[in-house]
């Protein structure tokens, strides 16, 4: 394992000692940010831990995370979503993780998410494959749309974002849809239990992990137009054999 990879999953144990403690504490607090998404102080603890200890460690990188913003600028960067998920785990689901990625330039060169309320960890690095606590990750190999299962997080999102007709398109067109949202949609495709994921809004925090992780076990990760990027603010996650039949039905419908 790579000096960095062993260092984001370090970062993870400090995250997940702060998570764990406090998901269902009687004491948390929530509150909403000027865009009404949730922030609680776990959300906010966690990613000053995160940013305290790579100052130390790797004092030469950037980092951006989700509640504190950009620090500092270089080729290598530390992308830090210290809670994704923090509508569940401010209502007590516990389908949530910590997603910690470092990028080179535009590649995310390592990820790992991690999940301790479901007990589980996902990690890769560029050229060494996707793991989670059960080994080796390999994504699906079906082929056709109609044995597809496709997830998303929010249904409501794709039409607010002038996507609602091809989502539609999509879905009336794959075997089964879920909702099962955030993080765990690409997991999940990383896994080979799901096809597809897809989200219409999106940050860079909330997928560089992912993308890492879902390309390493074989699967492919674009945004709408099919570009491997995350800054595009949407994503499709797949086993790679159905991208491109997605690809067409959201370029041909999108409102």
């Amino acid at each position: 394992m790579s000096a960095d990879l062993t260092l984001a999953h370090q970062l993870a144990d400090i995250a997940d000692a702060i998570t764990a403690k406090r998901f269902r504490a009687r004491d948390l607090r929530v509150e909403s940010k000027p865009d009404s998404t949730p922030v609680t102080d776990a959300d906010r603890s966690t990613e000053e831990a995160l940013r305290d200890e790579l100052r130390v460690r790797r004092p030469e990188h950037a980092m951006v995370g989700e509640e504190f913003g950009a620090e500092g600028e270089a080729e290598w960067r530390w992308l830090i979503d210290p809670i994704d998920g923090t509508k569940n785990y401010a209502r007590g689901v516990p389908v949530w993780a910590t997603l910690i990625a470092l990028q080179h330039g535009t590649r995310t060169e390592c990820g790992v998410v991690s999940a301790p309320a479901l007990g589980r960890r996902w990690w890769a690095a560029r050229g060494e494959g996707a793991h989670c606590n059960d080994g080796a990750l390999r994504v699906s190999r079906v082929t056709v749309l109609g044995e597809a299962h496709v997830s998303c997080t929010d249904i409501r999102d794709f039409a607010l974002r002038g996507s609602g007709r091809a989502f539609a398109e999509l879905t009336s067109r794959c075997r089964y849809v879920r909702a099962f949202g955030d993080f765990w949609s690409h997991m999940l495709v990383a896994e080979g239990a799901l096809d597809i994921g897809i989200e219409p809004v999106v940050n860079p925090w909330d997928i560089a992990a992912a993308q890492v992780i879902v390309e390493e076990a074989g699967g492919r990760f674009s945004d709408f137009s099919g570009r491997s990027r995350i800054d595009s603010g949407n994503v499709i996650s797949s086993n790679g054999l159905l991208h491109g039949a997605v690809l067409d039905l959201i370029q041909q419908t999108t409102e």
